[in-house]
């Protein structure tokens, strides 16, 4: 087996998804700078920053929502740069969005549903006249939407009652079960437990580390929960605007004075480190307080 030079361990393997030099701009202002990294298969990728750092500007152009003025996108190996949203999601890229995208009027098993559409093989005339394929293509969908993704998400008993009716927190719950109905490999969460209470965010948490565990789903998130980031991520990306000033491990992210500068407006890493640990509830180690 190859290795690495001087390591004696095998090379890494290649990114599942690779942002490379992305660059975005609008007119004269610049939304993203030469952003780069990689996300792991397998993995959980959290991307953090200030408000106004470019998180969600990088979510739309992952996405295809935007086309980037310079740099590219890479999923699979497979250059996507200019490849149309509808496409990103037949090859394994769905995401959520930070305000809720659901069908107000529409229960949530057929908000679910749509999340399956860019797979459908049913041509026009089926679907028309409700013919055989059609029959048994809706047939296998419902089955395998309400047999996994409901029972998995814990949502049977609103199965049947329109988005509206719902609370906030479960509605970011349907959002989630329509964008893994696209049968991901990549699975992009915008601020997934934005607005929720402790419970529903534990409970969203717990969520996304089965999804990971239990069905190999990649996951690249946005969030500004930094305790929940902390916890759940094997790597961070931090962005301040629209450039990466840091990534690596929690651990790695949390010790650097640019981190710090960025959230705090100085470089003291043990009043970041406190904060961060005050964010997930834990009490800060005494030789934290004292730096903090």
């Amino acid at each position: 087996m190859e290795t690495s030079p001087g390591r004696g361990v095998p090379p890494a393997a290649p990114p599942l998804l690779q942002v490379d030099g992305v660059t975005l701009a609008f007119g004269g202002v610049r939304a993203l700078s030469g952003v780069g990294f990689g996300v792991q298969r397998g993995s959980i990728t959290a991307v953090i920053g200030p408000n106004g750092a470019g998180k969600t500007s990088l979510f739309n152009t992952i996405s295809g929502f935007y086309r980037p003025t310079a740099g590219s996108i890479r999923f699979r190996g497979q250059d996507i740069t200019r490849t149309p949203p509808p496409e990103r999601a037949r090859l394994g890229l769905a995401r959520s969005f930070q305000n809720i995208a659901l069908f107000r009027g529409m229960t949530v098993l057929d908000n679910i549903k749509l999340g399956r559409h860019a797979h459908l093989k049913t041509n026009v005339l089926d679907a028309l006249f409700y013919m055989g394929r059609a029959r048994r293509e809706e047939a296998e969908l419902r089955r395998d939407i309400e047999e996994r993704i409901i029972d998995f998400l814990e949502i049977d008993h609103i199965r049947h009652a329109p988005v509206a009716a719902l609370p906030y927190g479960l509605q970011k719950r349907v959002e989630m079960a329509r964008a893994l109905a696209m049968q991901p490999e990549v699975l992009m969460l915008d601020e997934p437990v934005a607005g929720m209470n402790r419970e529903e965010t534990e409970d969203m948490a717990r969520f996304i580390l089965d999804v990971r565990a239990e069905w190999g789903v990649t996951v690249l998130m946005v969030e500004h929960d930094m305790g929940m980031v902390m916890d759940l991520s094997d790597h961070v990306v931090v962005l301040n605007f629209g450039q990466v000033i840091a990534q690596g491990t929690p651990g790695e992210v949390q010790a650097d004075p640019e981190v710090a500068r960025a959230y705090l407006g100085s470089g003291d890493v043990g009043a970041l480190r406190a904060k961060l640990q005050a964010a997930a509830g834990r009490a800060p180690a005494p030789a934290e307080q004292g730096a903090a």
